[in-house]
């Protein structure tokens, strides 16, 4: 088989590699996608069954296509990969489904890369490495395999009904974690949830939602703090999307836990420390109400006010008198959901540019590796980078730092 040249081979068909490929027509880089599923495979068969996009339709979107329907909606998953699938036909996006990359090399003695797949050779002066952040799920190696207990990761649940009978633990209270967890309250489950540190923002506040708020008050382009802990945030488009109150969650039956920390002869131990996450995400909740009355104040904004907004609910007993050892068998658990991430993996690069995690160096993107870069990465370049909007943006900056470095490689002085 013929090797195929390119510009820039981008590796991954998702919201990265979509975006990467019109901002690489742009500036007229050929290129290819390469995708080992289907266009927006993971938002199709990663995800459980009920998932939204957390942000509204008329936010969460590239700048070139609307969703159809309701622009205040929280679009389901199937519809949002349906998006990209169009999207990627609107700017005839040379994407090449059921194509995995086996490894990416330097070519000897000459500019660019060699990328080996299973569909061939293809050599190439960039690589974009579009994969993003939740490539390997995390499955603490906490309980025994051998005690059998049910064990899944938030990314394998799909809905209630796959579930054992019994009531079920879900470690991990971001945005996948709480909205599972809801998910099997509602169902009639038990439900246990482990809380760790987290940011509570309003789902929406005096009529707006929280992502315009984040928009006017410029928070969306924070930059990453080098060295900070970014916690989770707990957010939710489900339902029609609504702000999530952990208190409220416990006293419609759900039982609180702080961070999940050991276990031992069929018991968990479970740290002291949910009151204080609990404290901390109220804390950032009533910051983002003080930061949005200020910017109503100071523009003169007629926005209705909302005082109910304010009012924090009593702790229930599991915040007040806090579980610290969890009996499973007690407590009638009979399966586990990690909801607590996933590590990088770009084995199929063979550079040293990778941290002790597996994280790549870059700045902005850009690999300290001259052609290799990395798009759909949180805090890639500010706090937006990992939504559908924010990896556009970013794409759009490495596409023109290939047309760049394509020109000083075209260079050449006149005699």
């Amino acid at each position: 088989m013929a090797i195929e040249k390119l510009d820039v081979v981008v590796v991954g068909g998702g919201q990265a590699g979509v975006a990467m490929s019109e901002h690489l027509s742009a500036n007229g880089l050929s290129h290819v996608v390469l995708e080992r599923g289907r266009i927006a495979e993971r938002w199709r068969s990663e995800r459980w069954d009920s998932l939204v996009a957390n942000g509204p339709a008329w936010h969460d979107r590239f700048p070139g296509l609307t969703f159809p329907g309701d622009p205040g909606a929280f679009v389901p998953k199937e519809q949002v990969a349906d998006y990209f699938v169009s999207y990627a036909e609107k700017i005839k996006a040379p994407i090449r489904c059921g194509v995995e990359v086996i490894s990416v090399t330097r070519l000897d003695g000459k500019f660019g890369f060699s990328v080996e797949t299973t569909d061939g050779t293809f050599e190439a002066g960039f690589v974009v490495a579009a994969t993003g952040a939740f490539q390997t799920p995390i499955m603490p190696d906490l309980i025994p395999a051998q005690t059998g207990m049910h064990q899944i990761h938030s990314a394998s649940y799909r809905n209630p009904d796959q579930l054992p009978d019994g009531a079920v633990l879900v470690v991990g209270a971001g945005s996948s974690g709480t909205q599972i967890a809801q998910e099997l309250m509602t169902s009639g489950r038990k439900v246990y949830l482990s809380v760790g540190p987290h940011d509570r923002p309003p789902r929406s506040y005096r009529g707006r939602d929280f992502v315009w708020w984040l928009g006017v008050l410029n928070k969306w382009d924070a930059e990453a703090t080098p060295e900070a802990d970014h916690v989770t945030i707990a957010v939710s488009g489900a339902n029609g999307g609504h702000t999530v109150d952990f208190r409220n969650l416990a006293h419609q039956g759900m039982i609180l836990l702080g961070r999940t920390e050991g276990y031992n002869a069929g018991k968990l131990k479970i740290a002291p420390d949910l009151a204080k996450n609990i404290d901390a995400g109220d804390a950032n909740y009533l910051a983002v109400l003080d930061e949005a009355d200020a910017f109503i104040a100071q523009n003169g904004l007629d926005l209705p006010e909302e005082p109910e907004a304010r009012m924090i609910g009593a702790d229930p007993e599991c915040i007040s008198d806090p579980v610290l050892e969890l009996d499973l068998q007690d407590a009638g658990i009979s399966a586990v959901i990690w909801a607590t991430g996933f590590e990088r993996d770009y084995g199929w690069l063979k550079f040293d540019i990778f941290d002790e995690t597996g994280a790549p160096f870059h700045t902005r993107g850009i690999s300290k590796e001259p052609g290799i870069y990395f798009l759909g990465l949180p805090w890639q370049t500010r706090r937006g980078s990992s939504f559908i909007w924010g990896v556009w943006y970013d794409a759009k900056y490495l596409a023109d730092h290939m047309s760049k470095q394509q020109n000083y490689l075209a260079y050449s002085p006149t005699s």
